[in-house]
């Protein structure tokens, strides 16, 4: 599937809002969590590893929200039952973040566009995207819980590939400070101004 077939993808383009934070915030940020040259080569090492699994992985995060009815919620229709076609676009965007969060440069558009995230994710922007009636805003404790599922679970796969244990504990240390920094980041919208 290319980029231009998943439905609100728009990376790069003007349809994305402009992030608050510069290249030199980032840069802080980064230190901030750790993130070094090292993590850049893992966490394209994983982008490799993960690149024709990514469906299995969305399997098990899609099977973990589904099976819990307070992550369902946010899906939701005004008929109190989960859209389904909402759903559907979601995890297709979901696929696509995992791979541009192993292989994009975390350079501007990048930056600009886990921003456009988070205001996906906050009543800012939450349902415009696909057109939908829906819960009008993520709780964001569940934004910021969602971490370690998202982190523990990514494991086994990245150990599928033969890598030594060493390289697998690499790959997801680099996933885990890349997961905190879009998590930070989709953090903006929903903080005091002046706050963040």
């Amino acid at each position: 599937m290319s980029n231009k077939e998943i439905a609100g993808y728009t990376y790069g383009t003007d349809a994305v809002a402009k992030s608050p934070l510069s290249a030199d915030d980032l840069e802080l940020l980064k230190k901030t969590v750790l993130f070094t040259e090292e993590d850049e080569k893992y966490r394209r090492m994983a982008g490799e590893v993960l690149s024709d699994q990514v469906e299995h992985v969305l399997d098990v995060w899609t099977g973990f929200v589904g099976s819990n009815p307070h992550l369902v919620y946010y899906y939701t229709g005004p008929n109190g039952q989960p859209d389904k076609n909402y759903q559907g676009a979601a995890r297709k965007r979901l696929g696509q973040w995992l791979m541009d969060t192993c292989n994009r440069p975390y350079d501007q558009d990048w930056l600009n566009y886990q921003h456009e995230i988070g205001l996906r994710h906050h009543r800012t922007k939450k349902n415009q995207t696909d057109n939908v009636q829906s819960v009008s805003n993520i709780g964001f404790r569940y934004m910021v819980a969602f971490i370690y599922p998202i982190t523990a679970t990514i494991k086994p796969f990245l150990k599928k590939k033969g890598h030594s244990a060493e390289e697998v504990e690499k790959m997801h240390q680099a996933w885990f400070k890349s997961v905190v920094l879009n998590v930070a980041l989709w953090s903006q919208p929903f903080v005091r101004d002046g706050d963040f």
